[in-house]
């Protein structure tokens, strides 16, 4: 009988992961979102796709993150679904938990590299306190634009 309890238990747990894990977006979703971003602004133009971008229950937002977009000649903040407090902003000097200049990593991301991966620290969706985050920066080819998508570990 204690066999079977501990079986049972076991297998609730991994069952628990698994759906914990199923909400949790991935890199490589990351990656797709942020490519698929750049293909709207590039298909629609900017204006209209910071429409799609900037709507919290749109097709940008997804599990547990979201796709920004950022003005790389301003450090600018065109589209944050989540935060729209940082629409307009520029956050050049903008430092993590751990003293990073985070955005200053990504606009150099993108225009050295055109995509890339950038460690910081922020907080979830909801939350106050800052969790260790990897974010996807991506340029949109042909404009001094990124879109970035995160994921946290």
């Amino acid at each position: 009988m204690k066999k079977i309890i501990s079986v049972l238990v076991v297998m609730m747990v991994f069952m628990g992961m698994q759906a914990l894990a199923a909400d949790m977006a991935t890199k490589q979703e990351c990656m797709d979102k942020c490519k698929a971003a750049s293909d709207l602004v590039q298909k629609v133009g900017l204006d209209e796709a910071l429409v799609t971008l900037n709507d919290k229950n749109g097709p940008f937002v997804w599990k547990d993150t979201y796709v920004f977009c950022v003005d790389m000649d301003r450090a600018t903040v065109l589209a944050h679904p989540i935060k729209p407090v940082l629409i307009g902003k520029d956050l050049i000097g903008m430092k993590d938990a751990n003293g990073k200049m985070f955005f200053v990593e990504f606009i150099e991301t993108a225009k050295n590299d055109q995509q890339g991966w950038v460690e910081y620290m922020w907080p979830k969706p909801g939350e106050d306190t800052s969790s260790p985050k990897d974010t996807y920066v991506y340029r949109v080819p042909g404009r001094d634009i990124l879109v970035a998508a995160g994921i946290y570990k």
